[in-house]
């Protein structure tokens, strides 16, 4: 038997606070899909628990918390173009206060207006969103949730009015692409879990005590992210991590699409880092070591990588850079990747010396290759360097020395290599020691590096001791199926 809940946006928009950042004003995309946790909390509110209750006597909320998280069936389009995110405009309300003020409200004298910032209204092409829930629940149960369904008149905020169906098995009739519960997914979605409707309980009862003094961050237990891979995520190397943010460089004057010369690739990366390490201590608070890298995690593949995506490997190609994407490690939680892609998402200028470009989400363009991710996450056996790796010990290299760092990297053995100081593909970049080493850190050889591996993997693929900061990212050379048969020239 299969538990369906359909929910349909009557204004075709739904607008909602999916992390506590709409009131400091600095949210920049809403919540898509909405969460099986926020519906959850919607059939909560519709007739109460224990006592409270009306039409139901509260033990299908029970059963439901403790289900595995649904199959989403929503638009997919919002988790890759912002234009479907819309940003609401601050403003000022007066604010409830027993004495005069003396800075004044411009329409109410001896009031205080405060500013109230509504968060981001999200527009899907298809105002539907289907949960479905492979369970076995009585018929009683599932007749309780549709009571419940039936009272809920809004999702989210109340401009957000909805209609909430129940069905026992799934209709006819597509409504937007798959959200697919998977461990190495590309998104974070709040689900319920066994004893939330406990701490729902309790919330409910501390706001009836203290008021608006009672915010949703006192209760962190309700934090339950499970990774979710999105329509047009990979099916992602359990082993390997996964990039959870793609992001394209644009003019700063004109908003057209632009480059950054390749050979600023190390001063490009490092402004990426630190604008996304400013992004994530203003939405979430202190970011972790996996981002920063101050804190020795025993293994170098463990942290994140900060990579720039140059035009390489095709005939006209010129290596420069068109697009950056922020790789998250295996090792690290749905929710810690969620805050990461949201903060990497947010950045919108990079700006340092000889660098001062716009930067906006990848929106799923074909143009530039460059950006866009199938050029990155194809298959191949052969794989050769845009960037040059940096060598991880100082000495030659050899075969058994490159399956360390593919070891390292989360790769496997190669089967063979060549190497060479200069470029081995069309546009891979060229650097010169400057260009490479970071002033008061060891020297270390590089190299340009074509690896070849037994069977085709999947990519991206950053190989030597400087992947963290971009060096060794790798193009495939072979298998390109998925890529233009013609030169293609992004410039």
């Amino acid at each position: 038997m299969t538990l369906v809940i359909d929910v349909e946006f009557l204004h075709g928009t739904f607008r909602a606070d999916p992390d506590g950042l709409a009131h400091t004003g600095r949210m920049t995309r809403g919540e898509w899909p909405p969460s099986p946790a926020r519906v959850f909390a919607a059939l909560i509110a519709a007739d109460g628990t224990g006592d409270r209750c009306r039409v139901t006597d509260g033990s299908e909320l029970e059963l439901l918390e403790r289900l595995d998280p649904p199959v989403i069936h929503a638009d997919p389009l919002p988790v890759l173009d912002d234009e479907l995110h819309q940003v609401l405009q601050t403003r000022y309300v007066v604010k409830q206060d027993r004495t005069a003020a003396k800075a004044t409200h411009q329409e109410y004298v001896g009031r205080t207006g405060v500013a109230v910032h509504p968060g981001v209204r999200v527009c899907p092409r298809t105002p539907f969103v289907r949960y479905v829930y492979s369970a076995e629940l009585p018929p009683e149960s599932v007749e309780a949730i549709r009571r419940r369904a039936a009272r809920v008149g809004y999702l989210g905020t109340a401009d957000s009015p909805v209609r909430v169906r129940v069905a026992n098995e799934v209709p006819e009739g597509e409504i937007g692409g798959e959200f697919t519960p998977d461990p190495h997914g590309d998104l974070a979605i709040a689900v319920p879990r066994e004893g939330h409707l406990q701490v729902w309980d309790a919330m409910h009862d501390a706001w009836l005590r203290h008021g608006v003094a009672v915010g949703r961050a006192q209760f962190p237990a309700l934090r339950n992210h499970v990774a979710y891979r999105s329509p047009s995520g990979p099916v992602n190397d359990s082993e390997r991590g996964h990039v959870v943010a793609w992001l394209c460089l644009r003019s700063e004057r004109t908003g057209r699409r632009a480059w950054i010369s390749g050979r600023r690739m190390a001063a490009v990366t490092s402004l990426f880092k630190k604008a996304l390490l400013v992004r994530y201590q203003q939405m979430f608070g202190d970011p972790p070591a996996v981002l920063h890298g101050h804190e020795d995690r025993g293994r170098g593949y463990e942290l994140a990588r900060f990579l720039a995506l140059p035009d390489v490997g095709y005939r006209h190609s010129r290596g420069r850079i068109h697009g950056l994407a922020l790789w998250m490690p295996p090792a690290d939680s749905p929710e810690t990747s969620h805050c990461a892609r949201e903060a990497a998402r947010s950045i919108s200028r990079l700006v340092g010396p000889g660098v001062d470009i716009a930067v906006v989400p990848w929106g799923g363009e074909e143009r530039p290759v460059a950006a866009n991710p199938k050029r990155w996450r194809a298959s191949s056996r052969a794989w050769a360097t845009a960037f040059p790796a940096i060598h991880e010990r100082h000495g030659p290299l050899t075969l058994n020395e490159l399956a360390r760092w593919c070891a390292h990297a989360g790769l496997p053995e190669p089967v063979k290599f060549r190497a060479d100081r200069h470029p081995l593909v069309d546009g891979a970049v060229d650097l010169s020691p400057v260009e490479v080493h970071r002033p008061g850190r060891p020297r270390r050889p590089y190299s340009h590096v074509e690896v070849v591996f037994a069977e085709p993997v999947a990519g991206p693929v950053v190989i030597g001791a400087g992947r963290q900061r971009g060096f060794g990212l790798c193009v495939p050379v072979r298998d390109r199926s998925e890529e233009p048969e013609e030169a293609v020239d992004d410039g």
